[in-house]
């Protein structure tokens, strides 16, 4: 058991599956692309710390999903962020043996590159436990 791959993995098939969020996005990607056609979600890298208690492992997950878009205003990416927000909010319990402990949105940042695309970043905390 691996709370990084196994949450992560657990993630990104929730977020593939939603129906809603499907129809507003090209694709949900595992890691960045090297090419894609916007708008797009991206699941990004893991940190993981430790969050045992006495008697079970556990781990403290921190994970990044970005959105791109590439109109000239947010509008289409600000609809996106609720939609990915409530796919995440839908991990709880227990997760591919994994007890949901806790999930927060830690911090999201909208944000305009210079190439004129629309960015939003999405930070996550997850803590769980060895179920």
């Amino acid at each position: 058991m691996n709370a990084e791959y196994d949450i992560r993995n657990a993630l990104i098939a929730e977020l593939r599956s939603d129906v809603v969020l499907s129809a507003q996005v090209n694709r949900v990607y595992d890691g960045f692309p090297v090419k894609a056609t916007p708008p797009m979600l991206v699941v990004g890298d893991v940190l993981g710390g430790d969050w045992a208690v006495k008697d079970r492992p556990g781990r403290e997950l921190r994970i990044g999903i970005t959105i791109e878009d590439d109109i000239e205003t947010p509008t289409r990416i600000s609809t996106i962020m609720p939609l990915t927000d409530a796919a995440v909010q839908r991990l709880n319990g227990t997760v591919a043996g994994w007890q949901v402990g806790s999930l927060r949105m830690v911090r999201s940042r909208l944000l305009r590159s210079n190439r004129g695309r629309w960015n939003a970043l999405m930070d996550y905390r997850i803590r769980v436990l060895a179920g």
